[in-house]
């Protein structure tokens, strides 16, 4: 079944079909209950993590089937004359949105990354970040970062909101790495040596 205009209903997912049997199952033992839906996807969630490839089989190829009938579906389908997907115009004077955690630490420690990796791609460099946020094990620097951000959001988007304009701040300098007193001697001594040589 279609939309309105005649496109075919997109694909779905492996794990779209496995919330979609969830739902219908927990309709069959609770009919009538209305369900919450955070709660419920975040407990679908949960156990499509713990389960094995071989129960998540079944929803993949039932994935897969979509795939092939969507594909087929598409094929024969052509947009309407005059249908074109307007793109939604983003005011230059709105605020920019608040940056997250995680956000913060990709501009901390990206040079880095690409000190380290400088042939990479900008993928690769972002999966590595990832991994690399992964396995940080303190963020409160990041954290007050991005609650600070947000509370900077909040009071440009009310001056917005009542017609103010909002200046437009630089971007933030990158967080700077905490030095060992080691490092701080060795930056010391080669500034002597520097000053010897003149």
């Amino acid at each position: 079944m279609g939309k309105k205009d005649g496109k075919p209903r997109g694909k779905m997912s492996s794990y779209a079909f496995f919330v979609q049997t969830c739902r219908e199952e927990h309709k069959k033992k609770h009919p009538g209950e209305s369900v919450v839906f955070a709660e419920f996807s975040k407990k679908c969630a949960e156990r499509w993590k713990t389960m094995s490839a071989k129960e998540k089989k079944r929803f993949e190829e039932m994935a897969e089937k979509d795939k092939a009938r969507y594909e087929k579906d598409m094929a024969g389908y052509t947009p309407a004359k005059g249908a074109v997907k307007r793109k939604r115009t983003k005011d230059p004077n709105a605020p920019k949105r608040a940056l997250s955690a995680f956000f913060f630490f990709c501009h901390h420690e990206r040079p880095s990354v690409k000190k380290t990796m400088p042939n990479s791609s900008v993928g690769e460099v972002a999966k590595e970040l990832g991994k690399r946020w992964e396995g940080v094990t303190d963020r409160t620097r990041f954290e007050v970062m991005a609650r600070d951000d947000k509370k900077r959001y909040e009071k440009d988007m009310a001056i917005y909101k009542k017609g103010g304009v909002v200046t437009k701040k630089p971007k933030p300098e990158p967080p700077k790495p905490v030095e060992s007193e080691e490092e701080e001697d060795d930056e010391e001594e080669e500034e002597e040596e520097e000053d010897d040589d003149e």
